[in-house]
C-alpha cells in the first residue's frame, strides 16, 4: 500500500497532541462519554524558529490558550515539519491542519487574486501597507477570497519590504539592467525585474546563499530578516532599498474546521489573532532596525534611491500592474491601492 507522507505526518502529529491533551488538565467535558478532555490542534509554517512568522504563531497559540483558560490550545510546527507551504495548504483546506502561518506569495496559485499583493512599489512606508491592508472595505473584499478558497482569514502581518542585494551599486534605473537576480518562480515578480532590464532568475531558495557565493547569480530580493537570518548580506556588497514588495505573512484557518467550533471558541481565536498580529508588527519593526544595524556593521552599504530614480522604477512597473489587473478583481485592486495606482499614472508624461 502506497503511504501518504502528508498523511502520514499530520497522523504523527495528532498522535502527539492526543498524548499531550491526555497528559493536560481536565477541564471540559467530553461531549458523548462525560469524560473531560483538552483541545490541542496543530498550526504549521515552513519557517525557521527565529523569525516573525514563528512570533505570530507562537503568540496566537499562547492567547488562545490564555483567553480559553488552557482548555483550547494549539501547538505549532515550524521549519516544514508537516509540509512545506503547498501541503500545508491542502492540507488546512482539508481540515488535516487547521492552522498556517505563511507568506502570502505561494498562496496565488491556490487563490488568484493574493496577487493583488504582487502590485510592485506603490506604497512609501511599511505603515502606508498596513493601513490599506486593514482598511475595512479591502479586509472584507480579501477575507471572501479566502472563504471561497475554503478558508478563513485571521490577519496579516509582515516583515517589511523585499529590498534588493547585490554587488553593484545601483543609484538609477539604468544600473538595474542586466544584473543576474534570484526571484521566486511568481510571474509577476518575474515581469517586475525584467521591466528594470534586470534578468531574473528563479532559484530555490537553499541555493541561494551558494549561487551568490560562486557568482551563479548577482543579486537576490528578500525583506531584511531573510537576508540576515540567512547571512546572506556575507556574499554581498550593496543591499539596494527597492521596497518593491510588502512581505506578508498570513493566518489562516481551515472554514470547515472553524464553523465547526461553537461560537464562543470562533471568538476566542479571532480575538487571539487581533492580539498577534498587532504584536508581530511590532516586533518586525524592533528586529529590521536591528538587522540593519547587522548589515551595516559589516561593511555591506545600504543604498536608498532618490525621488527621482523611486519614480522612474514606478513608471516601469505600469506594465506589470495592468497584468495583474487583468488577473484580479478590479475591485479588490481599487480597494488596496486605486488611489497610488491612479496617482502613477497621473505622472505618466
Amino acid at each position: 500500500m502506497k503511504i501518504n507522507m502528508k498523511k502520514l505526518a499530520v497522523l504523527l502529529a495528532a498522535g502527539m497532541l492526543i498524548a499531550l491533551a491526555g497528559c493536560g488538565k481536565k477541564e471540559a467535558a467530553g461531549p458523548a462519554s462525560g469524560e473531560t478532555m483538552t483541545y490541542a490542534w496543530p498550526l504549521g509554517t515552513s519557517s525557521p524558529e527565529d523569525t516573525v512568522t514563528q512570533i505570530y504563531a507562537e503568540r496566537f497559540a499562547e492567547e488562545v490558550s490564555r483567553l480559553s483558560g488552557g482548555r483550547m490550545r494549539i501547538q505549532v510546527y515550524p521549519n516544514s515539519i508537516l509540509g512545506g507551504d503547498r501541503e500545508l495548504l491542502e492540507s488546512c483546506k482539508d481540515g488535516d491542519i487547521p492552522f498556517v502561518v505563511q507568506n502570502t506569495a505561494p498562496q496565488v496559485t491556490f487563490l488568484p487574486d493574493i496577487a493583488v499583493f504582487d502590485m510592485p512599489c506603490l506604497f512609501d512606508s511599511i505603515e502606508d501597507v498596513r493601513a490599506h491592508i486593514d482598511n475595512k472595505e479591502f479586509m472584507d473584499q480579501i477575507q471572501q477570497v479566502y472563504k471561497e478558497g475554503g478558508y478563513e482569514l485571521l490577519g496579516y502581518t509582515d516583515q517589511g519590504f523585499r529590498v534588493m542585494t547585490t554587488n553593484k551599486d545601483v543609484y538609477t534605473v539604468e544600473d538595474f539592467k542586466g544584473q543576474k537576480i534570484r526571484t521566486m518562480e511568481n510571474p509577476y515578480h518575474l515581469r517586475f525585474w525584467k521591466a528594470l532590464g534586470a534578468n531574473p532568475t528563479p532559484m530555490t531558495f537553499s541555493e541561494v546563499y551558494i549561487g551568490l557565493q560562486q557568482g551563479t547569480i548577482d543579486a537576490q530580493e528578500n525583506p531584511y530578516e531573510v537576508i540576515v537570518s540567512n547571512r546572506l548580506y556575507e556574499q554581498q556588497d550593496y543591499v539596494i532599498e527597492t521596497n518593491h514588495l510588502p512581505h506578508l505573512i498570513s493566518l489562516i484557518v481551515s472554514d470547515e474546521f472553524m464553523q465547526g467550533l461553537p461560537e464562543d471558541q470562533q471568538q476566542i481565536i479571532r480575538q487571539a489573532a487581533e492580539t498577534a498580529k498587532a504584536e508581530a508588527r511590532q516586533a518586525s519593526d524592533d528586529r529590521i532596525a536591528s538587522r540593519i544595524a547587522t548589515i551595516e556593521e559589516s561593511g555591506t552599504q545600504i543604498i536608498r534611491l532618490d525621488e527621482e530614480n523611486t519614480f522612474l522604477v514606478r513608471q516601469k512597473c505600469i506594465p506589470v500592474y495592468e497584468a495583474i489587473e487583468k488577473d484580479v478583481s478590479p475591485a479588490l485592486v481599487e480597494a488596496y491601492c486605486g488611489e497610488e495606482l491612479q496617482e502613477i499614472r497621473d505622472k505618466v508624461p
